[in-house]
């Protein structure tokens, strides 16, 4: 990969999130989830740092990535503030729910108009239940990242601050990665940092990452997480 060089790819997503319920300004009948705090591994340690907000619309079917852009590309003229929408599944105990991931979407004012406007654009959703309180989710997003290279296997993100990507040699499952990413912050003295795990496509060619989230982000502070990363992959803990 040439170094400095912009890139657009389209990228899996995988990271564990506390989702609860939202009750208000919302299209009623409908079940949409909220997250306050889609980094837990950073702001739990960072108290002055308010984190954003995530929701999540719960939808009626899994609808394919196509329909989900075209939607979005239709609907997104009509609001004076721009929202970043994506698909994903959100998969609670042994359930899989299909969503859009919603972020950058302004007030909550504006969540039951968006609601409105997809389902105009053929979105349908699930139908509410029972379902209260607060529940732990594995959430998979498809999702663009606009990348630059700025050293071997270290990526920023352009359109998203404090996002960094650390490539790493081989794919792992959800537990092979919380079982590293434990053993990583163990013996991480730098600043706090949450991590998620990903893949993107680019020339051909899959390559598996993680996701750093941190405010310090540099790309020596990049690299030597990376290089704890590799030093655990190569000698995992039993």
């Amino acid at each position: 990969m040439e170094y400095n060089k912009k890139m657009e790819v389209f990228s899996n997503l995988v990271k564990w999130e506390k989702l609860t319920i939202l009750e208000d300004k919302i299209v009623p009948g409908t079940l949409v989830f909220e997250s306050q705090d889609p980094f837990p591994g950073y702001y739990s340690d960072v108290p002055d740092s308010p984190p954003p907000v995530y929701l999540y619309l719960a939808l009626d079917k899994p609808y394919r990535l196509e329909e989900i852009l075209r939607a979005i590309q239709l609907i997104q003229p009509h609001f004076e503030e721009h929202f970043d929408a994506g698909k994903g599944i959100a998969t609670i105990v042994n359930e899989e729910i299909p969503v859009i991931r919603l972020r950058h979407f302004g007030n909550y004012d504006i969540v039951a108009p968006l609601q409105e406007a997809f389902n105009e654009a053929g979105i349908g959703y699930l139908k509410k239940t029972k379902k209260q309180g607060q529940y732990e989710a594995l959430v998979r997003i498809v999702k663009m990242l606009y990348l630059k290279q700025v050293e071997p296997h270290v990526f920023i993100d352009l359109k998203e601050d404090f996002h960094g990507y650390i490539l790493i040699p081989s794919y792992l499952s959800w537990k092979q990665f919380e079982k590293i990413t434990k053993q990583v912050k163990y013996n991480w003295f730098g600043s706090k940092f949450d991590a998620a795990y990903g893949s993107f496509y680019h020339d051909t060619r899959l390559y598996e990452f993680v996701r750093i989230y941190s405010n310090k982000l540099d790309t020596d502070y990049l690299q030597d997480i990376r290089s704890l990363y590799l030093e655990k992959l190569s000698h995992p803990l039993s």
